[in-house]
């Protein structure tokens, strides 16, 4: 490893200089910062294809009102001229995930729409994204990587089969490196969330959230949780367990009178959206964490959102009593004033599979009024009794 120091140190000291440099020029501007060599450019080229493909993508959701919302929350939360140097594209996939690549292009999935609670949990996650973004963390990792590997390859040279020990050790490095931005992104992200006007401690309850999702699945399969799994050798992220904790004490820090977390908003935005959300996390198949999920959602009280959930997700498990649960769950979201028109679905549904046939086709049709150009129509109606 001697050797291997001796090597990189010129490569790496003309990387740092190219990261200062690309640093100072983000500082400068985030809206309208450019590549500063071949090497960058060349990142660039490869994020602009992905970008194309992801235009096209089956997945991408083009829904305005909600992409609309999703940027405000980063806007509100970086500020308007950082927010311009950003694109957003929200993807339906029902995981917990984010990304955004040293071009500008952000990625949502679905499935962190789902388990944010508030606007304030949002912006932390896309604070978070963003922090990478102005810090450059991608090209950095890049030049690293490049330098470290040029250096391999004289060492394969050098040291014939010792070169496979050296790389597997500088791999290593690396990956240790990215872990330490994360944790640098996640503390930056703090103070977006505060210049945001939300409550910092945000940050913090997603991952004890997560966590306590993760053993909810793990208890549901009789398995032991992942929560304090670093997923194998090549993981980038600290361990969730010291992330909430470190989040936690730096938020402690913050000046939170008067930040907000934004729940009512963040309902608001997410419900029209509401019945796929659902449909893509019960398909998941992990009835655990779907229900320790929905039972996270209402902490503040059972909505009509989060029964109408409850009552899909037993209807989906179908086990001993769960249709009879499942029914009166619908019901409960439909005294409560529920609009979807897929709750008299699930009800329905759940009635025929509990013998009540009467009353069940009965809201099979009050389905198909209610959503006449609904994509299941002709196989509804004719279980409500019709042609």
């Amino acid at each position: 490893m001697a050797m291997t120091a001796i090597l990189a140190q010129p490569l790496q000291a003309e990387s740092n200089r190219k990261i200062e440099e690309s640093k100072q020029r983000m500082k400068d501007s985030a809206f309208d910062y450019q590549p500063i060599d071949d090497d960058e450019r060349g990142l660039w080229l490869q994020m602009d294809e992905e970008e194309r493909s992801i235009k096209l993508s089956k997945f991408l959701v083009k829904d305005p009102a909600l992409n609309e919302y999703v940027r405000k929350v980063l806007c509100k939360t970086v500020g308007e001229l950082n927010c311009q140097a950003t694109r957003i594209y929200i993807m339906r996939t029902p995981h917990f995930n984010a990304s955004m690549a040293p071009n500008g292009m952000m990625i949502v999935w679905t499935g962190l729409l789902l388990r944010t609670r508030n606007e304030a949990e949002l912006a932390s996650v896309l604070g978070h994204e963003f922090s990478h973004f102005e810090n450059l963390h991608s090209i950095q990792s890049f030049r690293d990587i490049r330098a470290k590997t040029d250096a391999m390859a004289w060492i394969s040279v050098i040291a014939g089969s010792a070169g496979s020990l050296a790389s597997l050790g500088l791999l290593g490095l690396v990956f240790d490196f990215s872990r330490d931005m994360e944790r640098e992104a996640d503390i930056l992200a703090l103070d977006h969330l505060v210049d945001g006007g939300y409550d910092p401690m945000a940050s913090s309850a997603i991952w004890e959230q997560l966590r306590a999702e993760m053993d909810a699945t793990a208890a549901e399969r009789k398995v032991r949780s992942r929560k304090d799994k670093n997923d194998g050798f090549f993981s980038t992220h600290p361990n969730t367990g010291d992330r909430m904790e470190y989040l936690r004490d730096a938020a402690s820090k913050k000046d939170r009178e008067g930040k907000s977390l934004g729940a009512d908003e963040y309902r608001a935005a997410l419900l029209s959206w509401w019945p796929r959300l659902i449909d893509d996390q019960i398909k998941l198949n992990d009835f655990g964490a779907t229900e320790f999920l929905l039972g996270k959602l209402a902490d503040d009280g059972w909505t009509p959102e989060l029964l109408y959930a409850r009552g899909e997700l037993y209807r989906a498990r179908g086990k001993d009593d769960d249709f009879q649960k499942a029914v009166e769950f619908y019901r409960q979201s439909i005294a409560s004033g529920a609009q979807f028109s897929e709750n008299w679905r699930g009800l329905g549904l759940s009635l025929l599979r509990s013998g009540v046939k009467e009353e069940g086709q009965a809201a099979l049709r009050d389905y198909v009024t209610r959503q006449p150009d609904a994509p299941d129509k002709a196989m509804i109606s004719m279980m409500a009794g019709g042609n």
